[in-house]
């Protein structure tokens, strides 16, 4: 299944800049980035269970903001997509 996840941290102090920082990393993990705070993670429901764990033990629920957006399994006709930075290709090849 495809998730879409959103975040807003507070970055005031330099935990907040951490925890930013973490979020980033955790989704990285398992997605790849569409823009600054939004990833689009592919997982099955085990990986899922780990990156929304991994998700809430980092974020602050009092300071920060942190969404996800199901779009199943077909959700390659769920998603237009128009200007820079094209469709990502999440069966494609990853150059690192």
């Amino acid at each position: 299944m495809l998730v879409l996840i959103t975040y807003d941290v507070s970055t005031e102090t330099s935990e907040g800049k951490r925890r930013l920082a973490k979020i980033a990393k955790a989704c990285k993990n398992f997605g790849l980035r569409a823009q600054n705070s939004v990833f689009e993670c592919e997982v099955d429901p085990s990986q899922w269970v780990i990156l929304k764990n991994n998700l809430l033990k980092i974020v602050n629920v009092q300071e920060d903001s942190l969404r996800f957006y199901f779009l199943g399994s077909n959700w390659e006709r769920k998603i237009e997509h128009y200007g820079i930075m094209g469709p990502i290709d999440m069966h494609g090849l990853l150059l690192l």
